[in-house]
């Protein structure tokens, strides 16, 4: 029974982490394998990654460069240690589901060797000695015998039965005991990581305070479209149409005395701002679950522009791809918004988050902090935009 009660308590503690990793609809064991494997999955990308990224700063002689590449590898750290939480608690869900199974096997066995065994002992109070001064009772005895020589096998098997059951039991025990350990270990990297990005981001907080003053003007400049702009597609637009414009004038050779002739003919500067002729390497900026896809119709019957992701609570947020920082600020509703500019027309926006890292002005690379998700069961939404168009993510990141 005391073996019992530990594995409830384990199955209760198992089933209620796995709550809150999985979302509403992954009740079966099969739903909880597939999260078990995809949280491998994201955790293995995540660690290779964080590898390439060390691997990229270490060979970077840029000091601003190579400290962007550190804080990438941190994110990718934290990422890692998300999905191997992630991991974790799906194996405690799937080992609490065979607990439970067990436990139901279990109980069925025991009903049946509790009544035999009562019989048995029903028998017993009555010894052979007992033969020899009461008659008739030595047929009895006899009787017994046969019956207990049919019985014995049947005793056998079942106890044999439950001898397994309890050997499947400790073993459950045991890979309950390892995942809770990972998880644990997980939660304790995840802190030790976000403690490191959280260094990270105060020494390049300081590092780059002597560009404060024009990086508070283009802030401010943003803002001030933000309040303009009659709704999140109204700001993008505008953001876009700044971004051209910028791209257009860094394009323009210096001042010349007078343009160039040839063939007795001038000819107007150059134009070299990069063409869109294809979407940037892509990554989606946090580890979860797809909820809601390109196109889709809300229940308010607003049609996605981008797609929808569940998270865990306080997840890292990371630049999907590299760019330069238009917009980062709250924003109607939609939490800590960020809209990042890729060059060539192409921009992606990000919300839902609780927490930012970035400012406005601030060069990511794939895979730079952004920020953090927001608790309880939250929501990050991207969008990425091409010419002012919709981009569907999903072929560019599977």
């Amino acid at each position: 029974m005391k073996r019992v009660a530990i594995w409830g308590g384990i199955a209760v503690l198992g089933l209620g982490l796995g709550a809150a990793t999985l979302s509403p609809a992954a009740t079966t064991l099969k739903d909880e394998q597939r999260a078990l494997i995809k949280a491998k999955q994201d955790a293995l990308i995540a660690h290779q990654r964080s590898r390439q990224f060390e691997h990229d700063a270490a060979a970077e002689r840029d000091e601003a460069v190579r400290a962007k590449r550190l804080a990438a590898a941190v994110a990718a750290r934290i990422q890692e240690a998300e999905a191997g939480i992630a991991a974790a608690e799906a194996r405690i869900a799937i080992v609490a589901r065979f607990q439970a199974a067990q436990r139901a096997r279990l109980a069925e066995k025991q009903g049946a060797i509790v009544r035999l065994v009562a019989a048995l002992q029903t028998m017993s109070r009555r010894p052979p000695v007992l033969a020899i001064v009461q008659p008739g009772s030595t047929r009895d005895v006899v009787h017994v015998r046969s019956l207990l020589a049919t019985v014995m096998p049947v005793v056998e098997e079942r106890t044999a039965g439950l001898r397994d059951e309890v050997a499947r039991g400790r073993a459950l025990r045991r890979t309950a005991d390892h995942a809770a350990a990972a998880l644990r270990e997980g939660r304790q990297k995840l802190q030790a990581e976000r403690v490191a990005l959280a260094r990270l981001e105060a020494e390049h907080r300081a590092r780059s305070q002597r560009y404060a003053n024009s990086a508070m003007f283009e802030s401010d400049r943003a803002l001030a479209l933000g309040e303009e702009a009659r709704d999140i597609t109204d700001l993008m637009d505008e953001l876009e149409v700044a971004a051209v414009t910028r791209e257009a004038l860094e394009s323009l050779p210096g001042p010349l005395l007078r343009p160039r002739a040839i063939n007795g003919a001038a000819h107007a500067p150059v134009d070299r701002r990069p063409a869109a002729t294809r979407n940037p390497p892509y990554r989606l900026p946090v580890v979860g679950e797809v909820v809601t896809g390109l196109g889709e119709v809300s229940v308010a019957g607003t049609r996605s522009r981008g797609i929808t992701l569940q998270t865990a609570p306080d997840a890292q947020v990371v630049a999907p791809t590299s760019g330069r920082i238009a917009f980062a600020a709250p924003w109607r509703g939609y939490g800590q918004i960020v809209i990042i500019d890729h060059g060539g027309g192409v921009t992606t926006l990000i919300t839902g988050m609780t927490r930012l890292g970035v400012k406005v002005g601030d060069n990511v690379e794939q895979g730079s902090p952004l920020g953090r998700a927001g608790q309880g069961r939250p929501t990050i939404t991207v969008e990425l935009r091409r010419d002012g168009q919709p981009v569907d993510i999903v072929p560019l990141v599977s």
